[in-house]
């Protein structure tokens, strides 16, 4: 008899509607939000706000631009890049001049420039060409 009392019913589970003082009157109208957008802009918090726009974080890491040996200017074309942009321009260099092997494209196939500045290598595996790069970057 104890297990069922402890037994919820169906009446103990009946949905009430919530008092009718929580509800609201009427949806805010379109007028109304374009007077507290009025309002906010002319505040001088919000002026304030405006003129100090974010300021751009230092570069650091790899993002940091650093000279680069002659070989590497050659393609990327700037004396100093931060290391994801010489990667970036390195794989615009290599697809297009399609350098990619077409049996298998994670491997890319050397001209004269790559194999100057990937040690004589014919051919480079996708994952070992930031390892190869890094001796290119003066420090």
């Amino acid at each position: 008899m104890a297990a069922a009392s402890s037994m919820l019913t169906a009446a103990s589970l009946s949905f009430s509607a919530p008092p009718v003082s929580r509800l609201r009157a009427a949806p805010p109208t379109a007028a109304s939000f374009a007077a507290r957008r009025r309002a906010a802009a002319a505040s001088p918090k919000a002026t304030a706000a405006a003129e100090a726009a974010p300021k751009k974080k230092r570069a650091t890491g790899i993002t940091q631009p650093k000279p680069v040996s002659p070989a590497l200017q050659a393609i990327v074309g700037a004396p100093e890049i931060p290391r994801t942009e010489a990667l970036k321009r390195l794989w615009a260099y290599i697809k297009q001049h399609n350098l990619q092997d077409p049996a298998d494209k994670k491997v890319v196939v050397c001209d004269e420039k790559l194999k100057a500045l990937f040690a004589g290598r014919e051919r480079v595996g996708f994952l070992e060409i930031a390892k190869l790069l890094n001796p290119h970057f003066v420090k």
